[in-house]
């Protein structure tokens, strides 16, 4: 979760959510990626689906069979999906997303039965480190949008 927290960083240092993915197999790093909806002008650039990307792109296949993915926030819908079409084999993410968490806060796509592969997840590892940035980089945002308005 470590380096999927300096995935984050380096969205945060980019204007972007700061969320954070790596996937890994046996402990090695394969993959990373970070948030970039906002650089790369696309609504699926969100950290974990450029993280499968650059796996898929490493190992040749779409199929992610047996690898794991950290992250530094719970996977939306979108990303759920992707990874369970991956096939990865777990899923570990740090903080719940109470607004759009498709890993158990809103709803949960990974425990969908009729779904053809289930992966297991984790969450909650090193959930306060992941909170504090996200806080932090929404504090900051809302007191730049505050001192930006003009005086009435």
């Amino acid at each position: 979760m470590h380096l999927a927290l300096q995935q984050a960083e380096q969205a945060r240092l980019r204007g972007e959510v700061p969320v954070g993915a790596v996937v890994v197999r046996d402990g090695a790093l394969v993959a990373s990626g970070f948030n970039q909806t906002i650089g790369l002008h696309d609504p699926s650039a969100h950290a974990e689906i450029l993280a499968l990307r650059a796996a898929g792109q490493v190992l040749q296949n779409y199929r992610l069979t047996g690898l794991e993915l950290f992250v530094t926030l719970e996977p939306c819908a979108m990303c759920a999906m992707a990874m369970l079409h991956a096939r990865l084999s777990r899923v570990v993410y740090a903080t719940p997303d109470p607004k759009t968490g498709a890993a158990g806060s809103v709803l949960n796509l990974f425990e969908q039965p009729a779904l053809n592969h289930h992966t297991r997840v984790v969450g909650g590892v090193m959930a306060a480190e992941s909170a504090a940035l996200l806080q932090s980089f929404f504090r900051e945002r809302r007191e730049d949008q505050r001192s930006m308005k003009p005086p009435l």
